[in-house]
């Protein structure tokens, strides 16, 4: 039974996260496919570029929102059920952040997107902010700061997430927080950062493209530049 919701847990959270919010958001604002322009990603930069601030501020708090649901509706369906296997004992806590990962996936590898989609930041973050609002503040902060003092998306994006896992070492060595919290923020950076692969060789290549440029269609990037 309690495997059975676990199960029941992670395709909830996973189909949640792969609802194209951005994808949707390009066509409704100005009848774009996002995925043709820039990076060819579903996320919140990608729409900025190709749409603009206002339709990027609504797929963030959307794309947020689908990891906070799931983590939400982990508790409905898990309830106070736990489960001991060898010295490990599965509760509520990990059923949330299994859902908050399967979220995460669903956003990189929405099934309704041939299994392609974002890069899952924003996913992350609002898993996060359901599970520990305090760390998701804190981390919050170094995203928009990192952002705020390199232009670059991606800096903020992996400084954001490797800042929430950094802080949540000591906290969970010396003020009890929940391990599985540590887990979680392990795994969702490793993914991240894993998922900006390309824009690091950019980075080092000196071809990033700055916050607030626009995209291009795919494929008609200018001579030196690569869209990120």
């Amino acid at each position: 039974m309690i495997i059975t919701k676990l199960l029941s847990i992670v395709l909830v959270g996973y189909l949640l996260g792969s609802i194209p919010v951005g994808l949707l958001i390009g066509k409704y604002y100005s009848r774009v496919d996002i995925r043709k322009y820039g990076s060819g990603k579903t996320g919140t930069t990608n729409v900025l570029r190709a749409v603009g601030r206002k339709a990027a501020i609504l797929a963030l708090v959307l794309d947020a929102s689908k990891g906070a649901l799931a983590v939400l509706f982990a508790a409905l369906i898990f309830g106070r059920n736990y489960l001991v296997v060898g010295n490990f004992g599965l509760g509520l806590l990990v059923a949330q952040c299994l859902a908050a990962l399967a979220a995460m996936a669903g956003h990189n590898w929405s099934v309704f997107l041939k299994f392609k989609g974002g890069r899952g930041v924003a996913t992350f973050f609002g898993g996060l902010i359901a599970l520990s609002p305090v760390v998701a503040l804190f981390g919050g902060q170094v995203f928009i700061i990192g952002i705020g003092l390199t232009r670059f998306a991606s800096l903020g994006s992996i400084a954001g997430v490797v800042g929430t896992y950094s802080i949540l070492i000591p906290l969970t060595i010396f003020n009890g927080f929940p391990i599985e919290y540590l887990i979680y923020t392990l795994i969702g950076t490793i993914v991240i950062i894993i998922m900006h692969r390309d824009n690091i060789a950019r980075l080092l290549a000196g071809k990033e493209r700055k916050v607030g440029e626009k995209a291009e269609a795919i494929g008609t990037s200018p001579p030196g530049k690569n869209t990120e």
